[in-house]
């Protein structure tokens, strides 16, 4: 019996192999796993224009044979004949995109060198076009030294000619190929550099400009300084764009609180709306301006296609640590929150990288520190000029930002050469046209976020804030006596202080960074709430929480409260995931351990040395 032939399409992660397989075998098809892994396998029967059947299987998307993650290492094995029970395809089809021609050449020269009948498929040549490029498959071909056809999958265009080419590559002559396969990889990204730029016939301005912008905002000195400049820019705007609206805010919950005042007679009942419901947790939401300006910028950057650029240039810094250009998004996403970042560490294939993204990933700064850091600011940190449009208040927010960067990087680097030693991986992404971001999609980004904010402001940090006044306010004080030390709540507060206390902590703020485990921001609430119990005088309730800091605290406590927040320990939720994400509690206790003991000796550190300072 006569064994079918067969062929592979190969090619990067969307170049649209997937497309083209469906298109070539149609229902002819199926789909099972590769024994003893989980990466799909997908074959179908086709003919070749002699009527000749032959299988075709369609191969995980891949940026190299040198693998790296799962995928990699099936697409290696099978294309080598090392995959057992897998016969070696005898023909091997390159699928590239044609508006990332540069890229792509990249892999299709180092499959072109393995010496099998191979022919290269010039996909979604439509979608060139329509990007401004003119491309001519016979210069291609001509470099690379074998067949390549312009298709356009998904609308069935130059599938016959593909047909022909594929039924005449076994008579190709191998030996008349370009000697490619001792080219390093440096070697071959210039060389697909020069044989892209040998077959574009032309570029409309605009593909020329975003060609432009990439070599400076990729550039190996010039990109990572701009990166940093629009993050400084970020964090100025976000004191100075947003303190209309929350003073707005803040105003209007000052409002809430006299009506409640006037219309309800002393009692628990006033009490419980007042100096919980009110002062609690309206003091985290007059933050929504901040978060949503803040929103608003990694959005756009996001939509305009700077952010997959931003991940390279931190690939190179990453390096240095031991970690990735792959680890740069769950630590962007962990901007936002570090639940979604740790869960997208699985799309890291390496187990030692993910591993250590996931310990480092709480130490961006979540949106959730964002209402502590910039009431302590606002309170402490005077709001002037120290340059042309530069505030004192953003500067000192932008550097507890990098604060928090650098400190999960150095400890990054601690981890990959002790309890996450490993080899390095390599990081290659596609990167997306440069667009306006759309007004519409930024409306709805913006709504969806602030609406998650405002929820949690509704239930989790409802839930503490109330829980903590019912702590505080029971059992009541006898005349004389300061409400906090009656208290249960002051109890437990006595108890934690003198461990605080060294690092110059508070009561108050003792007691507040318990219920801030539920979430970070309900330290503010609970602040709040701490000092409305425990005042007798309404007005300076409404008044609220600033007034209230500026006069209980000193300058090196503040500070040594915001060195805390650089490093505190994690939420419960996300040490939930944790768990989760890697099968166990180790890993969330070492996490939580090495937290709150960075914590506890940067917050230190700050407060002696700002006493000794004479701050």
């Amino acid at each position: 019996m006569t064994l079918m032939r067969t062929a592979a399409l190969v090619g990067n992660p969307n170049a649209g192999k997937s497309a083209l397989f469906n298109a070539l075998t149609g229902a002819r098809q199926k789909i099972a796993n590769y024994p003893g892994v989980t990466v799909e396998r997908k074959s179908g029967r086709m003919a070749l224009s002699s009527g000749e059947p032959i299988e075709l299987i369609d191969l995980p998307g891949s940026y190299s044979l040198d693998a790296a993650s799962p995928d990699e290492v099936v697409t290696r094995q099978v294309v080598l004949g090392e995959f057992p029970g897998e016969a070696t395809p005898e023909m091997l089809v390159v699928v590239i995109d044609a508006a990332n021609l540069q890229q792509h050449l990249v892999f299709a020269q180092e499959v072109i060198a393995l010496g099998r009948p191979t022919v290269v498929a010039l996909n979604m040549i439509d979608l060139a076009e329509r990007d401004g490029l003119a491309i001519d498959p016979e210069a291609l071909a001509a470099s690379l030294g074998v067949p390549v056809v312009s298709t356009v999958a998904v609308r069935k265009r130059g599938l016959e000619a593909l047909i022909e080419a594929m039924s005449g590559a076994h008579d190709q002559d191998l030996s008349a190929r370009h000697e490619v396969s001792a080219l390093t990889l440096p070697e071959r990204r210039l060389s697909a550099r020069n044989i892209a730029k040998g077959a574009i016939l032309s570029e409309s301005p605009e593909h020329r400009l975003h060609t432009h912008l990439d070599k400076i905002l990729l550039h190996r000195w010039f990109g990572p300084p701009i990166l940093f400049a629009l993050l400084f820019v970020i964090f100025q705007a976000v004191f100075a764009w947003a303190t209309p609206f929350a003073d707005a805010l803040d105003a209007g919950i000052g409002v809430l609180i006299g009506l409640a005042q006037s219309a309800l007679p002393e009692g628990i009942i006033r009490d419980f709306l007042t100096e919980g419901v009110l002062t609690g947790v309206g003091s985290v939401v007059v933050f929504l301006p901040q978060i949503v300006i803040l929103f608003a910028f990694i959005l756009a950057m996001e939509q305009s296609g700077y952010m997959a650029r931003a991940a390279f240039i931190m690939d190179r810094m990453m390096a240095a640590v031991g970690l990735s250009g792959r680890s740069f998004i769950p630590l962007l996403s962990s901007f936002a929150c570090a639940i979604p970042g740790i869960m997208a560490t699985r799309a890291i294939a390496d187990p030692k990288d993910r591993l250590t993204t996931i310990l480092i990933a709480p130490m961006m700064t979540c949106s959730a520190r964002l209402p502590v850091y910039a009431v302590i600011i606002a309170a402490f940190i005077p709001s002037t000029t120290v340059g042309p449009g530069i505030g004192l208040q953003g500067l000192v927010l932008f550097a507890l930002y990098v604060s928090g960067i650098i400190g999960a990087m150095l400890v990054a680097l601690v981890l990959r050469r002790t309890v996450t030693k490993g080899g390095e991986s390599g990081f290659i992404m596609e990167l997306p046209r440069y667009q306006m971001p759309p007004l519409r999609d930024l409306a709805i980004g913006l709504w969806q976020r602030a609406w998650v904010f405002l929820r949690r402001a509704g239930t989790i940090i409802f839930a503490a804030t109330i829980a903590l006044w019912v702590l505080l306010s029971f059992p009541k004080a006898e005349a004389g006596e300061s409400q906090l030390d009656a208290s249960i709540a002051g109890h437990v507060a006595d108890g934690l202080h003198t461990v605080m206390a060294p690092i110059g902590f508070n009561r108050e703020i003792s007691l507040a960074l318990i219920p801030a485990m539920a979430a970070r921001e309900v330290a503010v609430s609970a602040l709040a709430t701490t000092y409305a119990v425990d005042s007798d005088d309404e007005e300076e309730e409404a008044n609220r929480l600033i007034p209230r800091l500026q006069a209980g605290w000193t300058l090196p406590t503040a500070l040594a409260f915001l060195a805390w927040f650089v490093f505190a320990p994690q939420c419960l939720s996300t040490i939930a995931v944790a768990r989760r994400e890697t099968n166990g509690w180790k890993w969330p206790a070492f996490m939580l351990a090495y937290l709150f003991g960075l914590a506890y000796l940067f917050a230190g550190i700050t407060y002696w040395s700002a006493v000794a300072l004479g701050l």
